[in-house]
Formats: C-alpha cells, structure tokens, sequence
C-alpha cells in the first residue's frame, strides 16, 4: 500500500486522555504509514450525552474552519492545559492560553472564540458528530480509514497495532523511531 497517500480520520473530544494519546501517537505515524490524518473534531457527549467540554470542542471547530493548519497545536495545548495542567478548559480564558501558546496571536484566538457561539460552528460541529455515528462510534477516541471505498471503525487508543496490520504498516510502538 505504499505511494498513495490513504485517509484516516481521527475523531476526538479533548475531554478523553484516550483521545490524546490517540492523536499523539496518530501524529508521529502519519508520514511513516504515509497517512492524511484527518483531525475530525467531535462532541462527546452527542455520543454519550455527558461532557462540559462544550465551548472547546466548538473552539477546535472554528479553528479546523478558519486555520486548519493550526488543529494540531491547538488540540495539543488544550489537551496539555485540562490532562497535563489540570487547567479547566472549559472556561474562556483557558481556550485563549491554549490558542496563544499554539501561536494565535491575541485578536486572532479572540475572534475564533466569538466564532463559536455562531450556527456555522454548531453546525459544523453536529456534522462532525453525526458523521461519526454513522461510521457506528459509540465513544472516542473512534478512527475510521478508508481503502477501496470501505470503511473500517476502530474504537480506542489500544487499536492503533491493529490499524497498522490493515494498512500493511509495522507497528513501532508509541514512539516510533523512523525508519525510512
């Protein structure tokens, strides 16, 4: 399966710590499985109808439609703040640090925070959920990759040696020293 670049989405919630491990490992692998790592940011609670994550989910969706090129950092320094600070990123000022440390400026977090409250970031957002559904999610972190026009689901941090072995990739273990 090697040359062609294949899809993979990654639907997370940053309230899941199995999402964060999840996505850090996914990160390290996408050029060495030659993935496009699709970051599909997505409300947990609309799968299992309890979380306070709300606002920064909604946050990471305004960013994915403004600067897609910064959901990585941005996820990643929210997930330091509430996993690794113990900082409550449900709270408006915390998503600012969160979006400053990834590199917005202080007018630019702003103006994606006040993007949130609007019906394109909610809807974006339930498109995302809704579209996890219907690939059978029943929690995050879920990972669906596409080959030959077929999906294939996976549930957890603990699958990623499984998704290797379909997409015909070793599995280097977490921290993957590269090997091409």
């Amino acid at each position: 399966m090697a040359g062609l670049r294949r899809k993979l989405e990654f639907f997370y919630d940053l309230l899941s710590p199995y999402c964060w491990l999840s996505f850090e490992v996914l990160c390290r692998y996408r050029n060495i499985w030659n993935i496009n790592l699709q970051l599909r940011p997505t409300f947990l609670a609309g799968i299992m109808k309890d979380t306070g994550s709300l606002d920064a989910m909604r946050f990471l969706c305004s960013v994915e439609m403004e600067n897609p090129e910064m959901l990585e950092k941005v996820s990643r320094e929210l997930w330091m703040r509430i996993w690794s600070q113990d900082e409550d990123i449900t709270e408006p000022k915390s998503i600012l640090i969160a979006a400053e440390k990834a590199g917005f400026s202080e007018e630019q977090a702003e103006f994606l925070l006040k993007k949130c409250s609007t019906e394109e970031v909610k809807k974006k957002l339930r498109e995302t959920t809704t579209a996890a559904c219907r690939h059978g999610a029943f929690g995050l972190p879920t990972i669906v990759f596409n080959v030959n026009k077929k999906s294939h689901m996976f549930f957890g941090s603990d699958k990623l040696e499984l998704l290797a072995h379909l997409i015909g990739e070793q599995w280097l273990g977490p921290v993957p020293k590269t090997v091409r």
